[in-house]
């Protein structure tokens, strides 16, 4: 499933099969856990999205709330979108990100999508520190800066 009509993310795990659903679900409890606070779990672009609600910033570039990490089952792999690495809005940028991965796979990663086929696979902890790396206020201000530039 590369992009999915789910008006939720319960929908969104119900749609997956068991396999598949299980390891979306475990990697959605670790960003719902080191996410900052002020973000608004939903679905946005056929993905499972955490986002900068709309009544927080308004004035995104297309309308649309801000998105701050997702989550997809795609056709042969699963994906993480970490934008705080791609922006390095947060403390941490891509190089450092790519420096410091220590999962139990090798990572394969774009500027800000983690593929991973288990939750496992991932190196946890460095997942973790992203997200809670950098705050809603301070990813708002990156977006900000970005589009005056």
């Amino acid at each position: 499933m590369a992009s999915s009509s789910a008006p939720d993310p319960q929908t969104y795990l119900a749609e997956l099969a068991p396999d598949r659903a299980a390891e979306i679900a475990a990697v959605r409890d670790l960003v719902n856990d080191a996410a900052p606070d002020g973000l608004e779990e939903m679905m946005l672009y056929g993905m499972i999205t955490w986002a900068v609600p709309l009544a927080t910033y308004p004035d995104t570039y297309n309308g649309q709330p801000l998105a701050f990490a997702a989550l997809a089952a795609q056709k042969n792999y699963n994906s993480l979108y970490l934008m705080t690495v791609y922006s390095s809005a947060g403390r941490m940028g891509e190089e450092e990100f790519r420096a410091r991965w220590s999962g139990p796979r090798r990572l394969d990663m774009g500027k800000s999508c983690v593929r991973f086929r288990t939750a496992v696979d991932l190196d946890q902890g460095l997942v973790r520190e992203v997200l809670a790396g950098c705050s809603v206020e301070d990813f708002v201000a990156a977006a900000k800066a970005a589009r005056t530039r």
